[in-house]
Parts: structure tokens; sequence; C-alpha cells
């Protein structure tokens, strides 16, 4: 099986021992595809160096942050640089064949810029602002990816896209791992996060089905409807089923294939 797994940023500030050992024992079977996020880390970065941070809301709900070109290049520096090459030493040190690369390398994710987005403000009202450095993945290079599987290395990428002008963009984490499981045809989408799974009515949510997400998403918190969005695009781009689990228990990517805890989202 082809399984890509996406590793939020709240896990990565001590890449768990579990986790590594868990993604190994993986590779002895399946192969692997790892996207991260890191976002907390960004804004600690950003902070020491005086960048004040802002972070802006979609008329859906969707939570981001405004990405300024001093604010981008901060996000590259600390993405593909401090945050990527960290969880490259935690594998290297397992002896994992990994590979870390942002979607700036080799034009492995490319991106349309938003010129502008719609937020909504303080006061519930929507304005229309300058979309800076932030896009939507358009495109990602599936032959440099199938490149390093068929060699038996595994990729690790930071959520940075080329533009139509070929500069950098933030780029959702969630996303680019739904649109890199998509255009890989991937078996699997793993969502790890710091949570059990998503939730109804404070409940934890086993299972459901893409028709089921449609129904539900205005009952969806903010922290998560970004990864059902993901999860939504995964599926309809062909991969077979998403999982939200947490990345903090023991063995989460193999309970997420046995489908033991999390929330399984499937086409049917």
């Amino acid at each position: 099986m082809l399984i890509v797994v996406k590793v939020g940023g709240s896990i990565l500030e001590e890449v768990p021992a579990e986790l590594v050992t868990d993604i190994k024992n993986v590779l002895s079977e399946h192969e692997l595809v790892l996207v991260h996020g890191g976002g907390k880390g960004v804004t600690e970065i950003a902070s020491k160096l005086g960048k004040e941070q802002q972070f802006v809301f979609s008329p859906t709900g969707f939570r981001s942050r405004y990405t300024d070109k001093e604010t981008m290049e901060i996000f590259t520096m600390v993405m593909a640089g401090k945050i990527n090459k960290k969880i490259v030493i935690a594998l290297m040190k397992q002896k994992i064949p990994i590979v870390g690369l942002s979607g700036l390398d080799g034009l492995l994710v490319q991106a349309t810029r938003k010129k502008r987005i719609i937020i909504v403000d303080e006061r519930g009202r929507k304005r229309v602002i300058d979309g800076g450095y932030t896009g939507k993945v358009s495109q990602i290079n599936v032959s440099l990816l199938q490149l390093l599987l068929e060699n038996g290395f595994v990729p690790l990428v930071s959520p940075i896209a080329a533009s139509e002008e070929q500069e950098p963009l933030n780029v959702d984490a969630d996303r680019t791992a739904a649109n890199i499981a998509g255009a890989l045809k991937a078996d699997m989408l793993v969502l790890l996060t710091d949570v059990e799974g998503l939730k109804l009515n404070d409940k934890v949510v086993s299972k459901l089905s893409i028709d089921d997400v449609e129904d539900k998403l205005k009952k969806i918190g903010g922290g998560m409807i970004t990864k059902v969005y993901a999860a939504h695009e995964a599926l309809n781009q062909g991969v077979s089923e998403v999982v939200i689990c947490s990345g903090v228990r023991k063995n989460p990517i193999s309970n997420a294939l046995k489908h033991e805890g999390g929330t399984v989202i499937s086409r049917e």
C-alpha cells in the first residue's frame, strides 16, 4: 500500500520516538510519503524576530495565517529549515531513508496565488483584502515523488509551494497532503493530530462517508474543518480512505491502518 501521512505541527515540538518507530515498522510493508505542518513553530520564531503574526478567518470558518512578504521569508526558514530538518534527523537516527523537501524543490508543489481573499472581521463583517503570499495547490510533481519512492526513499514535504511566478507561497499542510495523496492515487491518507479524531456532539465519530461529511460540515469546529475539507478533496481525487487520528498515541499509523481509533472517512 501507498500511504500519505500528514503530521501536525503540535506533535512536532519534540518528534515522538513512538511515531518514528512506527514509521520504521510501517515501512517494512508499505510505501510512505510524509507531509508536515509546524505553524506554532513559525509563530514562535516570528515573535522572537519581532514580527507579529496576524490570523484571519474565512466566511466558511477557515483560520489562516496572513502571509505578507516578511512572514513568507520566516515561514520558509522555519518550515523548510528548522522543522523539516529536525524531522529528517530524528528519522535518520533510526536508519530511515528520508529525503526532506519543500514544495519548491523540483517544483514538487505548485499553487495558484490568491490575489484577493475574503475574511470575516471581529464584527462579523466580510472584507476583501490582498491575498499576500498564500496559495491554493494546483499541481503535484508526481514523477519526482515516484522516483524517490521507487528508489526506496521516504519523501518528507514541507507546505511551501511555487507560484506561477516561481515565488514561494504558504499552502495549507492538510490540503497539500490531500493533493499529494490524490495525485499519487494513494491507498490511504492519514492526518495525525493532537486529538483522538473528529468529534460531533462531544463524541469521536468512528466512521463517516463523504456524503455524511457534506451534511455535517456546519457542525464541525474550526480546528477540524480544514482536515475535513482535505479528506473531501483526497477522496474526490481517488484516495480510498482518510483517517483522522491522534499522533501522540502509540503506533498511530499502524492503528490507523487497522482502523483502531480515530475517524475513518470513505466514499461509501
